[in-house]
C-alpha cells in the first residue's frame, strides 16, 4: 500500500499516457480484436491521452483539443485496428458549446 507522501497530487498528460497507453494495449485492443464493442467512460485527461496516442498527436495540438464532457467520440478502425476518422455524436451547435466550456475551464472571470 502506498502511504499518502508517495501518492501524486497531481498527474501530468505524459504521465497519464503512461498509464492509459498499456490498458490501451492489453486490455481494450485485444477485445476489439476479438470483435467486441467497446465503450470507453473515462476523465478528459486520459481520453486526451488515448485521441493523442491513437491519433498520433504532436504535443502542440494536443493542447488545443478541447474533448467536450459527455459527448461519445466514436473511433472508427481499419483491418489493423489504426483510426480510419473519429467524430462525435449530437447536435454540432451543442457539442461546440461544451468543447467551449472545456476550454474556458480554469480561466479567471
Amino acid at each position: 500500500k502506498l502511504t499518502d507522501a508517495e501518492l501524486p497530487t497531481t498527474e501530468s498528460l505524459a504521465l497519464t499516457i503512461d498509464r492509459v497507453v498499456p490498458y490501451w494495449n492489453e486490455t481494450i485492443l485485444p477485445r476489439l480484436k476479438s470483435g467486441e464493442r467497446v465503450i470507453i467512460a473515462a476523465h478528459g485527461n486520459s481520453l486526451r491521452a488515448l485521441v493523442k496516442y491513437l491519433d498520433n498527436m504532436g504535443e502542440a495540438e494536443i493542447l488545443e483539443l478541447n474533448i467536450p464532457t459527455g459527448v461519445p467520440l466514436v473511433y472508427e478502425f481499419d483491418e489493423n485496428f489504426k483510426p480510419i476518422k473519429h467524430y462525435y455524436l449530437g447536435n454540432a451547435d451543442e457539442i461546440a458549446a461544451k468543447a467551449a466550456a472545456v476550454a474556458n475551464q480554469g480561466k479567471a472571470k
